[in-house]
């Protein structure tokens, strides 16, 4: 059966704004960049949540090479964040961004937070970028972490996505769905499993958005116009998620 359509992003009449996100591992842009930059385009995002964007030489020029390949700008992240990145249409407008790094733990990657305020229309949106610890402890206190600073942005309306390194059985991924709407849960579309695009088999990846968005459909755009499986196999080696939402007035 096909893939039904996900609603394009747009105004509403009664103010609301629906929108498109799409959380992507794409480490580092050391695959296919070309086919990357196809998925992200035809998934059509108003914000791409990125995870392991380039973080050494020249790490801001690929990052913004790849942003303007597929219809983005850069609004923040990649280095200043240990990794995850937030790239958006030229229909948000950008209040502030703030790249937050965690505490580190030695031994182990550095992690940390890309974050941003934005519009869309009158409507205000924060908007957080994450990729969790692969150490099970380290990651359930950096999912606290990101409620934390969510709770700090003082926003009615915020989504958050990211490579979580957990399935969803696992106590942060749970600790999260438990706050938030685990998007994929409530409005099924698309495929499930975001790791790997070989022998898809597990969902690590996710979108979360805040109780009063009202999800439209989220996961894997398999089928989706433009997306061809054979750039989501080159692209990176995790598949991408996408959600349509719609944020009230």
């Amino acid at each position: 059966m096909a893939t039904p359509l996900l609603p394009n992003s747009r105004t509403e009449a009664d103010g609301s704004a629906v929108i498109r996100v799409l959380s992507y591992n794409i480490r580092s842009m050391r695959d296919d960049t070309d086919a990357l930059a196809r998925v992200i385009a035809a998934c059509a995002p108003d914000l791409v949540l990125v995870q392991e964007a380039p973080r050494f030489f020249r790490w801001r020029k690929k990052l913004a090479r790849l942003a303007a390949a597929s219809g983005q700008v850069v609004l923040t992240g990649g280095a200043t964040a240990a990794g995850p990145a937030i790239l958006c249409s030229l229909r948000a407008t950008v209040e502030r961004t703030e790249d937050v790094l965690l505490p580190l733990t030695p031994g182990l990657h550095r992690r940390g937070f890309a974050t941003a305020v934005v519009r869309f229309g009158g409507i205000r949106l924060g908007v957080i970028s994450c990729h969790l610890s692969l150490h099970d402890d380290e990651r359930h206190e950096q999912g606290g972490m990101l409620l934390d600073r969510l709770a700090g942005m003082g926003l009615e309306h915020v989504v958050a996505g990211g490579d979580l390194n957990e399935r969803p059985d696992g106590r942060t991924f749970g600790r999260l769905a438990a706050a938030l709407q685990d998007c994929r849960t409530t409005t099924p579309w698309g495929g499930e499993f975001t790791s790997t695009p070989a022998d898809p088999h597990q969902r690590i990846d996710a979108v979360f958005a805040t109780k009063g968005i009202e999800v439209l459909g989220c996961g894997v755009p398999h089928g989706h116009p433009g997306v061809t499986e054979t750039d989501l196999r080159a692209a990176t080696d995790h598949l991408p998620v996408l959600a349509a939402l719609r944020i009230p007035a």
